[in-house]
């Protein structure tokens, strides 16, 4: 297994030449911090490309390593996410929990795709009964989310097959137990790209 050096710069050489991040930062400006042996740094500006311009499972599956090596977790956790998210598509949605007075939830929970929620996103059973189908949440820009408090998600359900009919603008209701915990309205869905 290569170090974790060496899997940034072949994670570098996987991009393509033009390929920027939204705060300006180039795939040259990621060879100069290797260069400096910026680890952390060439690390997360590999993430913000990334994260806007088309790449691999490869790509991700060598961020996730070096991440697991240098041992940051959470980055570690969101490279293979956003591997997952090539292999079987994104569901993005902004979730709205309820108060913890009218839900069971009283606490926030951790953002980092480590809850597995039921969402009833309108599919039936052959006897027409409702189906609730599992899925992975991930919390964009914040590291957790409580009660009464809404953010935007990332959505990976366990069989992503299902979540197909899914479009911009319908509404999802998330269960951990009776009552619902919360509601989404799906803001974007995109097929696999790999």
């Amino acid at each position: 297994m290569d170090d974790a050096f060496t899997l940034l710069q072949q994670a570098v050489d996987l991009m393509p030449g033009d390929a920027v991040a939204e705060n300006g930062q180039t795939v040259g400006d990621v060879r100069e911090d290797i260069g400096r042996q910026e680890w952390e740094m060439v690390l997360g500006v590999l993430i913000e490309i990334g994260d806007v311009h088309p790449v691999s499972v490869d790509f991700w599956e060598l961020l996730a390593e070096a991440a697991r090596q240098m041992m940051l977790d959470r980055s570690r956790r969101w490279c293979e996410w956003r591997g997952w998210e090539v292999r079987h598509g994104t569901v993005r949605a902004t979730l709205s929990l309820v108060g913890a007075e009218d839900g069971r939830r009283r606490t926030a929970f951790s953002g980092d795709g480590r809850l597995r929620p039921m969402w009833d996103i309108g599919n039936r059973s052959a006897g027409g009964e409702r189906e609730l189908s599992i899925a992975r949440l991930w919390v964009e820009c914040a590291q957790e989310l409580g009660p009464g408090e809404t953010a935007d998600v990332r959505l990976a359900p366990m069989r992503p097959e299902q979540w197909r009919h899914l479009k911009s603008g319908d509404v999802i209701t998330m269960y951990e137990a009776r009552p619902a915990a919360g509601t989404a309205t799906v803001i974007e869905v995109l097929p696999p790209s790999s």
